[in-house]
This record gives structure tokens, sequence and C-alpha cells, in this order.
């Protein structure tokens, strides 16, 4: 098989990839690293340096490729399949990319800060770096409730590489600062994204590893 996925299925990033993947009906490898490993840890380490997940490797053109929204660009360019990741008009394109840069730094960034500090040490929590964290989501809500008054997806009529990156973005953000009670827009693109057959693949293969999540 010539596409592998370097991953571990809680890993909110590797989600982004994964439901592109399904979405495209791109067949390839899973490759669950397990960090707590020694040993896995420093082969992801020799193949990656930087040692983030994902990491997709392609055989077949000997091409290793991290980043979430790097990868999402290859499969687009090398790997298209039946939906269109990012579409084809640079301008579109752009506009595409903008919004899942957009889920990105001000959604998924922000929430991984505040599970980033549960997982500290006693004594080594950053309060003040929370509480920006908690007020960048609070303006990023605000964005979304407004867009998704009168959308489906988050760019366009059609599922893109937007909403593979929104899915896990805001999936996550719910539970560390719950936005169902008080934004309906937001609750409903979230429930539609949850109800789509690639994200409820990608958290039916999840709920095994849920209990590692730091409440």
């Amino acid at each position: 098989m010539s596409l592998t996925l370097y991953m571990h299925p809680l890993a909110s990033y590797c989600w982004k990839v994964l439901i592109a993947l399904y979405e495209l009906e791109t067949p390839f490898e899973a490759h669950l690293v397990d960090l707590g490993d020694p040993v896995a840890r420093a082969r992801f380490h020799a193949l990656w340096p930087i040692g983030k997940f994902p990491v997709l490797h392609d055989a077949a053109r000997d091409w290793l490729v991290p980043e979430s929204a790097i990868i999402l660009e290859y499969l687009a360019q090398h790997h298209p399949g039946r939906i269109e990741l990012v579409p084809r008009d640079p301008d579109r394109a752009r506009q595409c990319r903008l919004r899942e840069r957009f889920y990105d730094l001000y959604v998924h960034e922000p929430m991984q800060k505040i599970v980033g500090d549960r997982l500290r040490p006693e004594g080594a929590h950053d309060p003040f770096g929370v509480e920006q964290a908690r007020s960048q989501l609070k303006v990023s809500y605000a964005l979304i409730e407004r867009e998704m008054a009168s959308a489906t997806w988050a760019f366009g009529p059609e599922f893109s590489a937007a909403d593979c990156a929104a899915a896990p973005a805001l999936y996550y953000a719910n539970l560390v600062a719950p936005f169902v009670d008080t934004h309906p827009n937001t609750a409903a693109y979230l429930r539609r994204l949850q109800a789509r057959p690639s994200f409820a693949r990608v958290l039916a293969e999840a709920e095994p590893y849920f209990a590692m999540f730091p409440k």
C-alpha cells in the first residue's frame, strides 16, 4: 500500500487527516505510534525529528509529508478522490485555506492549550495562558455562530478541507469550553459534522482511547 499514516487515534490533528482520507476513499495503512514506548518513540523521531502527529509517507513517490494542512494539500494534489478537498480555482482555494487555518489556529490551538495545561504537573500550570485560550475561543465561537447562521459547511455548499479541520477542533473544544447551550448554530454544525460518515468512523475508532483524555 502506497500511503502510511503515522498517527494516534486520540490525536486531534490526526482526526483531520483521517476524515480527509475517509472522505476521499483513499486506501492507506494506519501506523499507530505509542509515544509512551521508548522504542516506538525513537523510531518515530528518527522518521520525523519534530515528533508530532500526523505524518504521511507515500512510498510510491518516496515522500514524507508532515503537518495536517500540508497533508491535505498533498492528498488533494496527488490522491484526489470523490470530493474536492481544496477548490481548483485559486481564489476559492485561498478562501477554503483561510477557513481551514481559522479552525486550526483559533479553535484547535487554544483548545490544545487548555488540554495541555491539564497534563502539566502540579505547580507548572499556566492559568494566564489558559485564560487567554478561553478568551480566544469565545471570539472564535462568535464568528462561527454568525457564519453558520446561513451555511451548512465551513466553505460553500460542499464538504471540504475546512470541515476536516473544523470537526476535531469543535469536538474537543466543546469538551473543554462547551458551546452547545450558548451557540445554537455552532452546535448544529457540530452535529452535522458528527453525522458525517467519515467523522463518525473516526470517533468510533477513537472511542477505546477516550479514557486517556484528561478530564
